[in-house]
């Protein structure tokens, strides 16, 4: 080896060494931006969060919430607890660490919670997976964290085993798991909306979530177990100098920027929800005013004309009079035609209750096949006129596919609140939806009508076996009760 490769060698351990000797002087304040990097999180969330928005994003925040407030005040624990041992006992040293710990896996398994409740809603069969989150940390706590202290005398090493413990077990899943949740709904309703600006904030922060999982769940502590003794913080700083918490805090960065960018989601939900109702409005006013006009107007020049055609035709003889007859006919079946179509013009006084309506277009579809109902809730007191008129349009499109193209001998229909839930199932036995089948009209309208209804929309058929279609609405019920089920 040359004098210059040597010189080079010489001087590319010195940066490194001086990089690390810089990192090693100034780690609490590396601690520090870790945990108000994640601190940060929390609060941007827990400001901007909207209670009421149909997306399920909405929902699943708060966890984020509370993961970015807990584990930023862990991390500070890496700063304030060496601190406090210059003043305090072993013991108070002992315990705080071990308050530390707990903190460390209740922020993981609310971050893995996140993940979960971006996934629902479930199939019946899996609807224990919102559990899983509360039965991976209670086995931690049970398992390494209770078991594992009883086993050994190295408080130090049980310190170590208990992290390690929560970084493989829920820190790893938990940031896989949420951003895989990310991304589902950003495919399946920021896409939706048109917001591309929003969806690419949210897949950035999806693959955040994706290194954070990565550096925070295999980045551990060195223990004697594999794979903890050779992938570790340790040899990790060896083979990129600077110490873990740094590349952390780097993808928790780009997580919180990403979040608070996106979050401005709601307000364009806010926006179009407010142009929505001012153009329902408008139109309730339009329709208010041509049924008036049609009322006071055509409607009353109509009836005159047939009270001046009745007083021609008594003076009419023969095919005249025969003609008269068949006039005045026309003109009060066109009278009665135009009072009918008045009431549709006009807005709704008030809210519609569900349950009577859906019976009625039930009703409608019993001359034609057998329907057999089941209610397992009374109707949600948040379910407004608008949203009411959408689920029973969804329904009568349902039946009436069912009845043109299933040849179905029969239908059932259910409605049923399940976890702040408005489940509406639909069910033929019919021939099932091909697969080649392209989606038609009335597809199309059920889809359109799910979307603006912020509900998840679920087809399943099997050919021969028939179709179960499945409309699941989020609502929030004043006492959450529900009462029982009956038949008719």
């Amino acid at each position: 080896m040359d004098d210059a490769a040597r010189m080079a060698m010489a001087k590319g351990q010195s940066v490194s060494t001086l990089i690390r000797e810089w990192f090693a002087v100034n780690r609490p304040l590396v601690f520090f931006t870790y945990g108000q990097v994640f601190f940060i999180l929390g609060l941007a969330i827990a400001l901007q969060t909207r209670r009421y928005s149909r997306l399920n994003l909405a929902h699943s925040l708060p966890w984020l919430a509370g993961f970015g407030f807990i584990h930023g005040l862990n991390e500070w624990g890496d700063l304030f607890i060496p601190i406090q041992s210059q003043f305090l006992g072993s013991p108070v040293i002992a315990i705080l660490g071990t308050i530390q710990h707990i903190m460390l896996a209740v922020s993981f398994a609310l971050l893995l919670q996140f993940g979960v409740e971006l996934l629902r809603p479930f199939p019946e069969k899996w609807r224990w997976l919102r559990l899983a989150p509360t039965g991976v940390f209670m086995v931690w706590l049970i398992g390494p964290f209770w078991i594992g202290l009883g086993l050994t005398q190295d408080i130090a090493l049980w310190h170590r085993g208990v992290n390690v413990a929560a970084r493989y077990g829920l820190c790893l899943p938990a940031g896989i798991v949420s951003a895989f949740g990310l991304l589902r709904q950003t495919r399946t309703q920021i896409d939706l909306l048109g917001l591309p600006r929003i969806a690419r904030m949210l897949t950035i922060a999806a693959w955040s979530l994706v290194a954070y999982g990565v550096l925070g769940g295999l980045i551990v502590p060195e223990i004697p177990f594999f794979p903890a003794n050779l992938i570790n913080e340790a040899s990790f700083e060896k083979v990129f100098i600077a110490p873990h918490p740094v590349f952390r805090s780097l993808a928790g960065l780009v997580l919180v920027v990403s979040i608070i960018r996106a979050l401005e989601v709601f307000d364009i939900e806010t926006d179009r929800l407010i142009r929505q109702m001012e153009e329902v409005e408008v139109i309730a006013l339009e329709r208010e005013r041509i049924s008036r006009d049609l009322h006071d107007g055509v409607l009353q020049q109509v009836y005159a004309a047939g009270l001046l055609a009745q007083t021609i035709g008594r003076k009419a003889r023969g095919a005249q009079a025969e003609g008269m007859k068949r006039l005045v006919l026309t003109i009060n079946q066109a009278i009665e035609q135009l009072r009918a179509f008045l009431p549709q013009l006009r807005s709704e006084a008030g809210p519609v209750e569900l349950v009577p309506a859906l019976e009625q277009v039930i009703d409608e579809a019993r001359r034609t096949l057998p329907i057999e109902t089941q209610w397992h809730t009374s109707v949600p007191p948040r379910l407004s006129p608008e949203q009411t008129s959408h689920v029973v349009a969804f329904t009568r499109e349902a039946l009436s596919n069912a009845i043109r193209h299933a040849h179905t001998p029969r239908i059932e229909v259910s409605l049923e609140a399940v976890e702040g839930h408005l489940r509406l199932s639909l069910r033929d036995f019919g021939r099932g939806i091909s697969p080649a089948a392209e989606a038609g009209y009335g597809l199309r309208n059920m889809r359109d009508r799910a979307r603006l209804l912020g509900a998840h929309l679920n087809f399943d058929s099997h050919a021969g076996q028939g179709t179960l279609v499945t409309l699941e609405l989020p609502v929030e019920d004043e006492d959450g009760t529900h009462p029982p089920a009956h038949r008719r």
